[in-house]
This record gives C-alpha cells, structure tokens and sequence, in this order.
C-alpha cells in the first residue's frame, strides 16, 4: 500500500485456501466500502482466487501478481466453497486484465511450496492433454510446460535463490495455467476439489498427492496424452510412475494425511 501511495483504495489480507464464501463476501463488502476500481492480487493462488470472487460479484479488472506456480492468473476459472462443498465456475470477467511476472518475487517462496505448487501446475497441462477441449495448440503448450516445470523444480529445491530456474518455472506455471483456462478438465481436478472444499485439505499439496494416482487410473485410455507426457518428461518409464517418484524426491506428501498436515506457507 504504501508504494502505492494515495491510488491505493484499501488493503484486504484475509485470503485463504478454497476462498470460503465468507471470506468473499467480506472483501466484496469492503472492495465497495473503499470504492475500489480495480484489484491488484499480489500473492498465490489463493490471493488470486479471492480477487476472482470479488470481480465476480463486483465487475472489477484485475491485476494479478503471481508469486507462486498455481497458474489461476491465466485461467477465467473462479472457485468458492460454502457449507464444505466448492464449486468452480468459468466466467470471463474473473480473467485478470494484467499479469506480470518477476521471479525476484518468488526468492522468498519455501522450497516445498515451490515444489507442490509446480506439480499443481504440471496437473493442469496433464490434464490438458486428453481434455475433450484439447487442440493442437494446447498441447504443445501442456507439453512445453510439463518440461519447463520438471527442469526447474530440482533446480530450486538444489538452490533456492537461483533466478534462472525460478524464471524458467514460472515460465511452465504461464503454460500450463493458459492450458487450463482453455481445457475443459477431468477426474483429477474434481476429486482435489472435492478433497479440499469438503476436508481443509491444503491445495497444492492434495495435488502433488492425487495426479498420479488419477494419471494411473486413466492412463490406458489416454495412451497418446501419456506418451506426450513422457516425452516432457525426458523419462520412458510411465507418467504416474515418474510423478510419482518426482514428488517422492523432492519432498513431497506421500498421502493425504500426510498432506494434511501441511499447510501452504504463502497466501
């Protein structure tokens, strides 16, 4: 607020995980108290689906400041959770406006939520690729990402502050974000929904958890999506197998419980 001087209508910090109808409607209340007209989400995920629930309602732009790989920014995708249930939406006026991108802003972001929010990233590209929706352009973006995303992640995990990597990752989350903001996605995506909204479940973490489990579960049937999927990856061994064993490397939950437990650093 301060940087931004007297153009700065207000400040809302009570974001959270699968924005809870009352957290909305309270920074709804407030964005029209202040007489705000716009919205700058400086955060993760969560910030920005926050933002997305107050233009919803409000008809606000958006600016969005992305400081972790979730890729909501790029997507016209909203979600609210009410009496334990989240439901999702697309509506084009939750689209931000304006994104931009510093990986300078991410430095400070703890490895393990680097980790988990670039495998909730490489869901929505996996998911991509055998969407109903998918054309020939989205999936060399869901690929492209893919790669871009398991490049960079050990390379963060090896070093925290290495600029490069973390460009290169933010990079992947852009793809894989614009992948699931024009593909329509399936049984993965819902069942972390449903996860999340009913139980608290923490987001990024439930997803590092259930992809390749859903990716084993529909692996047969989406062969040639598979095969894309191992190429990103530069490994011949199977997508969930690989995901598995990228998570399992990289420090991430094993279970559910396990990623119940944990709860996301960064807002």
């Amino acid at each position: 607020m301060g940087r931004l001087g007297t153009v700065g209508a207000g400040l809302f910090s009570g974001a959270m995980m699968h924005v809870p109808i009352e957290v909305a409607d309270e920074a709804r209340a407030d964005a029209r108290r202040v007489g705000a007209d716009c919205i700058v989400a400086f955060g993760g995920g969560s910030t920005i689906g926050l933002a997305k629930a107050i233009a919803l309602d409000c008809e606000l732009p958006i600016l969005a400041i992305p400081t972790t790989y979730a890729g909501s920014e790029m997507t016209p995708i909203y979600g609210i959770t009410e009496k334990g249930i989240k439901k999702t939406g697309t509506e084009r006026r939750v689209l931000p406006k304006t994104v931009v991108y510093d990986p300078l802003l991410t430095l400070e972001l703890p490895v393990g939520t680097s980790v988990t929010s670039g495998i909730n990233a490489i869901a929505h590209a996996a998911e991509g690729l055998y969407s109903r929706d998918a054309n020939p352009i989205t999936m060399l973006m869901a690929e492209e990402g893919i790669r871009a995303l398991v490049e960079s992640l050990p390379l963060i995990r090896r070093d925290p502050n290495d600029v490069a990597a973390r460009s290169v990752a933010l990079y992947g989350a852009w793809l894989c974000g614009s992948v699931l903001g024009q593909c329509g996605m399936s049984l993965h995506h819902k069942l972390c929904h449903t996860l999340g909204g009913s139980f608290g479940l923490p987001h990024a973490e439930t997803h590092a958890v259930i992809l390749p489990h859903a990716l084993a579960y529909n692996y047969r049937d989406a062969l040639p999506a598979m095969q894309r999927m191992a190429r990103a990856m530069q490994d011949q061994s199977s997508p969930p197998a690989f995901l598995h064993a990228f998570a399992m490397e990289n420090g991430e939950p094993a279970s559910v419980g396990a990623a119940r437990s944990r709860r996301c650093a960064c807002r």
